[in-house]
């Protein structure tokens, strides 16, 4: 049976090394930073117990003692990186500021190119994390919407970043592979709709046009949750 001090809880309710053994040589802060630089520069499969611990100049199960499995560090990873947002006071455009919030987002995806997925994938809240909800929630401190509405945003904000994160690292063969047989599609008769709309110039939008689009989008998005202040 799991206790409080157990793996199954969230690492940040558990002490943050072993009680027993020798004095702490390392702080999971520092921890988190090694494997914060083996994940950007070589991706999250390079991320394990064992790189880490090497990268720290010890053993593995020297390691076990500040943190106990490689999901306890995945998610020291993603609330590290929450704590790079850069906080401003309220500009009083409550949806500029959003704007802002998310593309401060869009840059740390794009610093840590292993990250949308992961939280995507594995969404984790911590201090960082928790910090991060209540600036989003000082934004809106103005705003009429109800609390299940701001933090409905506050969750679309992150998946919608997240999504247009991992979008820009596709493959660029890849859409011109879909274009092409998007342009077989429309001329099998198969699909009338879409061929009204898109016919004769079969085009998706490139990489750089959606990411462009990326203000107006959120800004539709964010509105019709949250409706007018």
């Amino acid at each position: 049976m799991a206790t409080a001090e157990g793996p199954s809880q969230s690492i940040w309710l558990r002490l943050e090394r072993s009680a027993v053994g020798r004095p702490a040589q390392w702080s999971r802060a520092e921890i988190t930073q090694v494997a914060l630089r083996v994940a950007d520069a070589e991706g999250l499969d390079a991320v394990s117990m064992r790189r880490v611990a090497a990268e720290l100049g010890t053993g593995a199960a020297s390691l076990y003692r500040y943190v106990v499995t490689r999901e306890d560090l995945l998610d020291l990873m993603t609330d590290a990186t929450s704590a790079e947002h850069q906080f401003a006071p309220p500009s009083g455009d409550w949806l500029a500021d959003l704007i802002a919030f998310g593309e401060q987002a869009r840059a740390i995806f794009r610093r840590h190119r292993w990250l949308a997925g992961l939280v995507m994938t594995r969404p984790v809240i911590g201090p960082n994390g928790t910090a991060l909800i209540e600036r989003f929630l000082t934004l809106l401190q103005e705003h009429p919407a109800g609390p299940g509405a701001k933090m409905e945003a506050f969750g679309m904000l992150n998946v919608i970043t997240a999504a247009f994160a991992l979008h820009e690292q596709a493959d660029p063969g890849l859409q011109a592979r879909n274009l092409a047989y998007l342009g077989y599609a429309l001329t099998s008769g198969r699909y009338p709709r879409l061929a009204a709309l898109l016919f004769p110039h079969a085009q998706l939008p490139p990489h750089e046009e959606l990411a462009d689009r990326y203000p107006d989008i959120i800004a539709r998005v964010l509105t019709g949750l949250l409706g007018p202040a």
